[in-house]
């Protein structure tokens, strides 16, 4: 399903422990980190406070990371990233898109550093940011493809 063009798009980096968010501005142009839900050792997605956010935010659609290997092959991880867009998708009943997530934590580590900054006892931050970092690939490469 496609995205709208305009309003705030919420994204989710899925990961089997931390889950990091970010949100974009209502033009669709820049990609902010906003927060990052902690899945307690056996339990599920928090959708409750997902909810609260996705009241409060008012997304108009939601970006899932897809964990693919590296050769862009699906395993374990993007099978349960698709499992959770579509309870995020039944949930919410705003339109949802998978997109590549491959060194997102990777370009979020190196972003980090770059700034002079470290990550030691940030892991939080840098799922958030890893969010971010998805989203504005997303946003960057929409962008690019109507360009065209």
């Amino acid at each position: 399903m496609l995205l709208p063009p305009s309003g705030r798009l919420l994204a989710v980096d899925w990961g089997q422990v931390r889950l990091g968010l970010a949100l974009s501005d209502e033009t669709q142009f820049l990609a902010t980190p906003l927060e990052t839900l902690v899945r307690r050792p056996g339990k599920r997605f928090p959708m409750p406070r997902f909810l609260e956010l996705v009241g409060a935010h008012r997304p108009v659609g939601v970006v899932v990371g897809l964990p693919l290997t590296g050769e862009g092959e699906e395993g374990p991880s993007a099978a349960a990233a698709r499992e959770l867009a579509e309870t995020i998708g039944r949930r919410t009943g705003l339109p949802l898109e998978l997109w590549d997530e491959r060194m997102s934590t990777a370009r979020a580590l190196a972003a980090i550093r770059e700034q002079g900054g470290t990550t030691r006892g940030r892991k939080s931050d840098v799922d958030a940011l890893a969010a971010a970092v998805v989203l504005q690939h997303y946003l960057d490469a929409r962008r690019a493809s109507e360009a065209r």
